[in-house]
C-alpha cells in the first residue's frame, strides 16, 4: 500500500506549509517537526490511517523520516 501521500498530507497539516521532503530526510533536523509537533503528527497519522500508536512508540526516532513512518505503518498493517 502506498502510504506516502497520506503521510505527506498529515505532515503538511502539522507543519502548516506545503512540504515534500526526501524520503530519507530527517523531519526533525530539517525543522519540519519538533518535539512539540510530534504528538500532533502522530495523532494525524492515527486519524488518517486508522491506527493506534501507543505512548511507548511516541519517539522522534520512530518518526524521523518519511521512510521510517512508512515502515512503521506497514508493521501496523496499513
Amino acid at each position: 500500500m502506498n502510504t506516502r501521500p497520506g503521510i505527506l498530507k498529515v505532515l503538511q497539516a502539522v507543519a502548516g506549509t506545503d512540504v515534500n521532503p526526501a524520503p530519507d530526510e530527517s523531519l526533525f533536523s530539517s525543522g519540519l517537526l519538533d518535539s512539540f509537533a510530534l504528538p500532533d503528527f502522530v495523532s494525524g497519522l492515527e486519524a488518517e490511517f486508522s491506527v493506534t500508536v501507543p505512548d511507548s512508540d511516541l519517539s522522534a526516532r520512530k518518526f524521523d523520516t518519511i521512510e521510517k513512518v512508512e515502515t512503521y505503518l506497514e508493521a501496523k498493517g496499513k
